[in-house]
């Protein structure tokens, strides 16, 4: 991949921006090209993870040249959620448990600047580790497979990062203001002219992610949508863990009738499990 990807064509970075002038797209996005560029690890990574040539060999040695994203693919491969703990002792086989998509989303995460806490609003990763493994847990009743939806869970918020590290105090005060997701992406609709999901559809678009990982981002505040569906009911299993005097939203509602509220309870107990060591995993503590 070359660094050059992961800018918009300049016609609809422009038509966004007139509409937007508090919000700089292009520039948000060209300091994730910055930011690439100071990780070309990370970078080749993401590129390589979709390519037919890549076996699980050649990525691993790849990776190996990265040492603090290596210990994270190989602590995630050995936590709770794989199965596998303290039986991963390699870079290769680490690659092979998660899968090539999960390396690929590490090495996004680790080239947006996602793994710097002090840069993210209060409680990202606590939130987005449960969304991931919600999305997870959820999928085979939604015929997705769990390490896509996982990695669809871990990325979803990239769009928040995005707008919080351009305008961090009118973040964090939009965010104190909307205690419910889908306003909050009203809000953010409103100040910047794109709501996070949305802002990181196009994120991953212009990275050549698949179809399956962009779709259900810009399906999520559509409840007739089934694209959306899955990634509703991840949210909500999140917001339930997450966000004090969360208000639940039945996801029989959220998902078309495709996920009973019986199914919830075990789910919630799962996340509530495994999510900090998810977190603990993607920041490499």
């Amino acid at each position: 991949m070359t660094v050059s990807r992961l800018v918009l064509p300049g016609a609809a970075v422009r038509t966004t921006l007139a509409a937007t002038p508090s919000f700089d797209l292009e520039a948000v996005l060209s300091n994730i090209e910055t930011m690439a560029a100071q990780q070309p690890i990370a970078a080749q990574l993401v590129s390589m993870a979709d390519s037919d040539d890549t076996d699980a060999r050649t990525l691993a040695r790849t990776l190996a040249s990265d040492v603090a994203l290596a210990g994270r693919v190989m602590k995630l491969a050995n936590s709770a959620y794989f199965g596998m703990r303290g039986r991963v002792t390699s870079l290769q086989i680490a690659v092979t448990v998660v899968g090539f998509p999960t390396v690929r989303t590490m090495a996004t995460v680790a080239l947006t600047g996602l793994g710097d806490e002090l840069r993210l609003p209060e409680g990202f990763w606590g939130m987005s580790s449960c969304v991931a493994l919600g999305a997870a847990t959820l999928a085979p009743r939604f015929g997705e497979r769990p390490q896509d939806a996982l990695c669809l869970g871990l990325l979803a918020p990239l769009g928040v990062a995005l707008l919080h590290h351009s305008d961090p105090e009118g973040y964090t005060e939009l965010s104190a203001a909307e205690p419910t997701a889908a306003g909050r992406r009203a809000a953010e609709a409103r100040r910047y002219g794109i709501h996070a999901h949305r802002l990181t559809a196009v994120a991953l678009e212009q990275w050549g992610f698949p179809a399956s990982m962009v779709t259900p981002l810009g399906a999520v505040d559509d409840h007739g949508d089934q694209d959306g569906a899955l990634l509703r009911a991840a949210l909500e299993i999140a917001a339930r863990l997450t966000v004090e005097d969360h208000v639940p939203v039945p996801v029989e509602e959220l998902t078309g009738g495709q996920l009973r509220e019986d199914a919830v309870p075990p789910v919630l107990e799962r996340v509530r499990a495994e999510a900090d060591e998810l977190r603990l995993a993607m920041l490499g503590e």
